[in-house]
């Protein structure tokens, strides 16, 4: 059975995190709700992230998935912090799903993950994927591999049916 993290950090996108969250639970799979110090963190919207285990807790080997929703304040928190980059880099590396949603590639930029590979994202991050020497789609979803992304929360049904369906060649029942 599949675990999956989902890592958000406050003012994250509350559509980002409540679709995919139910979505993975409704596979049946593991889902834990990483944050900083394992706190509770709020959305833009008020929605709460119960954390389940603090973002220094997090490693490559536990995980068959990582999730990075947006809203632009959590991601750009998240960048910031060592143990997320590494667990995203050792995420990326053994190669297991890395999927990212609006401002969430952000994230992979900073773990420097993106060079090459193809992306979308919320179009203000477009020129900082490009920067980044990311091949920027202007896509409703981008699968590069094990990276997955998508630019907006209108995309969650199509992000995440590339989440499932990826989540279940790589994990044969």
């Amino acid at each position: 059975m599949p675990r999956i993290a989902i890592i958000v950090a406050q003012n994250f996108q509350d559509e980002e995190f409540v679709y995919p969250y139910y979505r993975i639970m409704e596979e049946g799979w593991h889902v834990e709700v990483a944050t900083p110090d394992g706190a509770v963190m709020a959305g833009k919207y008020g929605v709460p992230a119960r954390a389940t285990m603090a973002t220094d807790k997090l490693q490559a080997a536990d995980f068959d998935g990582v999730l990075l929703p947006g809203g632009f304040e959590s991601p750009d928190r998240l960048r910031i912090r060592k143990e997320v980059l590494q667990f995203v880099r050792d995420m990326h590396a053994a190669g297991k799903l890395v999927a990212a949603i609006c401002h969430g590639p952000w994230i992979c930029i900073s773990a420097g993950i993106v060079k090459g590979r193809r992306m979308t994202g919320f179009m203000s991050i477009r020129d900082d994927l490009v920067n980044a020497g990311a091949h920027y789609e202007d896509k409703d979803l981008v699968v590069d591999g094990n990276l997955v992304s998508s630019p907006h929360y209108r995309n969650n049904g199509v992000f995440m049916r590339a989440v499932v369906d990826w989540l279940k060649a790589a994990n044969p029942a």
